[in-house]
C-alpha cells in the first residue's frame, strides 16, 4: 500500500508540547496500515546526523534545511515522514516546504501547547534551565517561537488526548497520500 510518493508532516510546536509522542505513535498507526513512515525527531537527529548544529537563528535555519532535504529524499522514495523539530521561525519552515516541495508533499503540523503547561511538563529539565539561566537560546524562554500562521492542522495537546490527536494527524495523512494518487 506504499504510496508512490511520499509525504513530509513538519510538526512543529514549542519543546514539551507532545511532538514526539504523537509523530512516534501516528508512525506506528501508518506502518499498522501498509504504509512505510519514518519519524525525524529533533534530539535523534543532532546526535546522529547533525551533532555540530548550534542553537542561534543562524545555525537552527541551517539545520532544519538539512531535515528537510534528508525528509525529501525518504518521501521521494514513498516514505511518510514525520519531522518533530521545535523549528521556532516562520522562516525555516517556509524553507522546509520550499526544499520539499520540490519533490514530495509537506503539511505543516502545529502542536499547540501553552507555555505554562510546556513549563509544567518539562519532561527533560529543560525549561528548568533555562529559566535559570543555564540554557541560552531556549525557545519559550530567551528565544521566540513564531506560530505557524496558516498550518495544515493544529493539535491540541491540552484539549485533546494523544489518541484524539494521533487519529486526527493519520487522518489528515492517509486523506492526502488518496488524494495525491487520486483516489
Amino acid at each position: 500500500m506504499s504510496a508512490l510518493r511520499g509525504l513530509v508532516v513538519w510538526l512543529t510546536g514549542l519543546p514539551g508540547s507532545g511532538k514526539t509522542t504523537i509523530a512516534t505513535a501516528a508512525a506506528e498507526r501508518l506502518r499498522s496500515m501498509g504504509y512505510r513512515a519514518e519519524v525525524l525527531d529533533g534530539d535523534w537527529f543532532r546526535a546522529h546526523i547533525d551533532p555540530e548544529a548550534g542553537y542561534t537563528r543562524e545555525e537552527r535555519i541551517k539545520h532544519l534545511a538539512r531535515v528537510a532535504w534528508v525528509a525529501r529524499l525518504l518521501a521521494r522514495n514513498g516514505v511518510v515522514v514525520l519531522c518533530s523539530f521545535v523549528s521556532p521561525y516562520r522562516e525555516a519552515r517556509e524553507e522546509a516546504r520550499k526544499i520539499v516541495s520540490e519533490e514530495a508533499d509537506f503539511l505543516e503540523v502545529y502542536v499547540r501547547c501553552p507555555l505554562e503547561e510546556c513549563i509544567r511538563r518539562d519532561p527533560k529539565g529543560l525549561y528548568r534551565r533555562a529559566l535559570a539561566g543555564e540554557i541560552k537560546n531556549f525557545t519559550g524562554v530567551s528565544d521566540p517561537y513564531e506560530e505557524p500562521l496558516s498550518p495544515d492542522l493544529v493539535l491540541d495537546t491540552v484539549k485533546n488526548s494523544a489518541s484524539e490527536n494521533v487519529e486526527k494527524l493519520v487522518n489528515l495523512i492517509t486523506s492526502r497520500l488518496r488524494d495525491s494518487r487520486g483516489a
